[in-house]
């Protein structure tokens, strides 16, 4: 018999002050190892697929469960709390952690698991608290009787481990500040117009339209509407609020959440209050999804009025930004600011943490106006990776790097996500992984010419060894004349703020400025994908040939003689900034032993489009509807641009069903990964011109889904209820799964997602989201079947990438 605990509660960070009742599980079932999830599309996980395929049975202890790697059967244990109230040990390790409640009627409840990578609960996946922070509330529907979880594990650290309860909140809907974004009160700066962000908790049954949140400080009232909340959901909200009243230094916000007829919810708090000497948080809404995120501030001592530097400082796993910024002391030369990689994880400063960056780059250059030729990038541990991979993308971006105490790769180092494999085994591994070729720094690290590299780590860590340190300098002793490299003697992984605010490395900036694009006679540039990174002083590249594959320019310009002279690889168009150019002079380029362009410049001109064929030749910018630097695919590239989940509702109830739980289960993984929030819409109240330019992710298949036809119809890719088609080739059978990216026909930036299934089975085979996971290649296209989930990389039935002009390419996909 399983233990109940109820007890009953006040207050719950994150749940408010109403009275709740609280069911602990205590008492359970392990599994053993039975599944690997990494960075890559490619994982395992025998559970999944018995649930797939509609042959998961109720375990009991000792009935046997899945057999290990090594192939030797294991059975169902039993497993309790241990005495800190955490199912511990190596015992969970990778495995399925079992536990059910018995609800007398069926009820919404509030699930909250810490420690886990994701649960079912009565056959729906729910997003997973990795990193135990606690307050991942999220509303389930119990059915009267036996209500099932199965709670994935990953590694057990100590005695930490997994915790899991539900909670019973009197109110359907309420307001969650365990979680919120919030700016600081900064004494001299415009506090008039600030953005902070709570969560809203929906347990009803219906979605929540026609809401606003009041925020009152010291007297001065704001409303802001918030977007629809979906039902049996939460969403992060952003709200502006007034600060600019004054209270004595003390600023209290008081929220109201209404549907302008009737109070719903209230909370009142205090806001962080500092002077504008001091380090400060700001908050801002994100283009990448509407969000509200925050970036922190370590303040220029004693401005001159003359444009001071800008340090970007990129934060370690685990630290918040305001921290990362206090751990320096004020510049007397210069202004650092820290953005957040959207959480303290988040996405190892890749993907979604890498546009983030940007973003915070761009609001420290706009707000705070530096000399644009001393910008300089910095970090810690993970934000030293974050260094050495924005360093090597955003090649001439920076006057000088220091990454400290990093690990280059992720590829080498790893994290609680698992390895990405260091070279393919196969066909099918070798296009997955070549999607995740921008992340591989070892290849991009020719682009650290650009500027200096100061390398500083302890040499006694024991968390990112000083050898990454080691094998980095010996890299960059073989091509770079500017680097300089120091082991703190004894230093361990944190030595305190010495190990990121060291003053040689910061006279180590102050010797280096970014060169004008004038002074750039030679370039080496490489990128995997042009739409991260194109553009290195007067070169860019706008097309391959190949797509991800590796695309490099190594080019000499003589000036006085109006002549480019190099090599390329893997570039199909190139383009030349004609400012050093005077107008109608020859400019004559040569390139890979082909025969010289040769351009006269015409006033108005700006660039000089190459395109490679039989020969290099002059011609026109690429289509906007190509690939190219803005829009390059890969299946990721979609969740961003303010993205918009499309469920369906024109399937089988199952169909419909599992298509809405699935949006609702990336929606939480993006709140958990990235602080973010998304609109989910149901399909039948789509319409992509009410929504133009944003993102769309569309759940279900051509059957099912009435938004399809309106967004797909010319995609050479086809889902429908039994069948797969892509081009010529048609796959049967309802087991069949799709992750695929189309551009939006009606958008020169955007693009279309499609999680896509023939089936149940395969919709289900489709519920695995490691595409959030920083640094994960997904291709254009892949077609798998529901045997995936066995491990078997067959079941991947063809994956590849377009070409510029989005079309299927036999020499582009594999096919098994």
């Amino acid at each position: 018999m399983r233990t109940i605990l109820f007890l009953l509660a006040l207050f719950l960070p994150g749940i408010g002050l109403f009275a709740q009742q609280t069911y602990v599980f205590k008492d359970g079932l392990i599994s053993g190892p039975c599944h690997q999830y990494g960075r890559t599309a490619l994982f395992t996980d025998q559970l999944a697929w018995e649930l797939c395929n509609g042959q998961l049975k109720t375990p009991v202890k000792g009935a046997n469960s899945f057999p290990d790697d090594k192939g030797e059967q294991q059975q169902w244990q039993d497993i309790s709390l241990n005495t800190e109230g955490s199912f511990a040990g190596r015992v969970i390790n990778n495995g399925y952690l079992y536990v059910s409640y018995n609800a007398p009627k069926a009820q919404t409840a509030i699930l909250n698991v810490t420690g886990h990578q994701m649960v079912y609960v009565n056959g729906t996946p729910h997003a997973g608290d990795m990193y135990r922070y606690g307050w991942m509330y999220i509303p389930v529907q119990l059915r009267q009787g036996n209500n099932e979880f199965y709670i994935r594990t990953g590694r057990s650290f100590g005695r930490q481990g997994i915790k899991a309860k539900l909670l019973f909140p009197e109110k359907p809907v309420y307001i969650s500040v365990a979680d919120s974004t919030m700016p600081f009160v900064v004494a001299g700066n415009n506090n008039s117009d600030l953005w902070g962000a709570v969560v809203v908790v929906n347990t009803s049954a219906q979605a929540l339209k026609n809401m606003q949140i009041q925020a009152t400080v010291n007297g001065k009232t704001v409303t802001t509407s918030i977007p629809e909340i979906a039902a049996l959901t939460t969403r992060k909200v952003g709200f502006k609020l007034d600060a600019s009243g004054s209270a004595n230094g003390a600023y209290n916000c008081t929220l109201v959440l209404n549907n302008q007829k009737a109070t719903i919810d209230s909370k009142t708090f205090a806001l962080k209050a500092v002077t504008n000497k001091d380090h400060y948080s700001n908050t801002f809404v994100s283009d990448i999804d509407g969000s509200v995120q925050y970036y922190a501030v370590s303040p220029q001592a004693n401005p001159t009025g003359t444009p001071p530097a800008l340090f970007l400082s990129v934060h370690g796993a685990e630290v918040q930004a305001i921290n990362q910024a206090s751990a320096y002391r004020y510049k007397d030369w210069g202004v650092l600011v820290a953005p957040t990689n959207r959480r303290p994880r988040g996405f190892n400063w890749e993907d979604w943490g890498r546009l983030d960056a940007l973003e915070v780059l761009n609001i420290g250059i706009n707000s705070f106006h530096p000399d644009p030729e001393r910008i300089y990038l910095t970090g810690h541990s993970m934000g030293g990776h974050g260094t050495w991979y924005l360093g090597a993308t955003y090649a001439g971006k920076w006057a000088a790097i220091a990454p400290c105490s990093g690990y280059p790769t992720l590829m080498g180092y790893g994290s609680a996500d698992g390895l990405i494999p260091d070279s393919p085994r196969n066909s099918t591994e070798e296009v997955l992984l070549r999607a995740s070729n921008p992340s591989n720094t070892f290849k991009l690290a020719t682009n650290y010419k650009a500027g200096g590299v100061y390398i500083l780590h302890g040499d006694s860590d024991r968390v990112v060894s000083v050898n990454y340190a080691r094998q980095m300098k010996k890299i960059l002793a073989e091509f770079h004349k500017d680097y300089s490299y120091y082991e703190y003697p004894g230093g361990e992984h944190w030595y305190g703020d010495t190990c990121v605010d060291w003053g040689p490395l910061f006279q180590y900036f102050k010797w280096h400025t970014i060169p004008a694009d004038t002074s750039v006679n030679e370039i080496d540039f490489t990128t995997a994908n042009p739409a991260i990174s194109a553009v290195h002083h007067w070169v860019r590249i706008l097309q391959q040939t190949h797509s991800l594959e590796y695309s490099r320019v190594q080019l000499s310009r003589n000036k006085s003689r109006n002549t480019v002279t190099g090599t390329t690889s893997n570039i199909q168009t190139l383009a030349i900034d004609l400012t050093d150019v005077p107008v109608g002079s020859t400019l004559s380029v040569a390139l890979d032993g082909k025969p010289a362009v040769t351009y006269s410049r015409k006033a108005g001109d700006s660039l000089l489009y190459l395109h490679n064929g039989a020969q290099w030749t002059a011609g026109v910018a690429p289509a906007v509807t190509d690939k190219g630097a803005v829009r390059n695919g890969t299946f990721k590239e979609a969740f961003n641009h303010r993205m918009v989940f499309v469920y369906s509702t024109g399937g089988q109830p199952a169909e419909n069903e599992w298509s809405l739980n699935k949006a609702r289960y990336d929606a939480e993984t993006w709140y958990y990964r990235g602080n973010g929030a998304v609109d989910i819409i149901a399909d039948k109240d789509f319409d992509a011109t009410k929504y133009p330019d944003r993102g769309i992710i569309i759940y279900g298949n051509a059957t099912t889904n009435k938004a399809w036809k309106q967004l797909l119809q010319n995609s050479p890719v086809q889902v429908t209820r039994g069948k797969v088609t892509v081009g010529k080739q048609e796959y049967s059978g309802e087991g069949l799964a799709a992750y695929f990216m189309w551009p939006r026909a009606d958008s020169k930036t955007a693009s279309i997602a499609v999680i896509a299934g023939s089936g149940l089975p395969g919709m289900r085979a489709a519920d695995a989201n490691q595409y959030f996971a920083g640094g994960s290649g997904f291709p254009d296209y892949m077609i798998f079947n529901v045997d995936l989930l066995k491990g078997n990389t067959a079941a991947v039935k063809t994956a590849g990438f377009y070409n510029n002009e989005w079309k299927l390419d036999e020499k582009e996909m594999i096919r098994n």
